[in-house]
């Protein structure tokens, strides 16, 4: 299962939300540098650039939502995730 390869090579779901993150991140600046660097070529070049970094995130989105699924089956949640996730108790 790939699930259980990425979690053995110490790929966590944080990491998978991080890059997530990253490539919405990466797609404006991907927009805005090719929109800036290339003249000549238009919006719509731009917007290609954009589009194929952006559709990285739904990806990762992903990944990270299976590693979670793993993670806690396997116990393994990090404290960090798993106070996030569990309410705090009044007292």
């Amino acid at each position: 299962m790939i699930i259980k390869k990425m979690h053995e090579m110490g790929i966590r779901s944080e990491h998978a939300y991080l890059a997530a993150m990253t490539s919405v991140g990466l797609s404006v600046v991907a927009w805005m540098g090719s929109l800036k660097m290339e003249h000549g070529t238009g919006l719509a070049r731009a917007d290609r650039w954009g589009i194929f970094v952006g559709e990285w995130a739904p990806t990762f989105f992903g990944l990270g939502l299976a590693l979670s699924h793993y993670e806690q089956q396997d116990g393994t949640l990090t404290a960090e995730v798993h106070e996030f996730r569990q309410p705090r108790k009044a007292g």
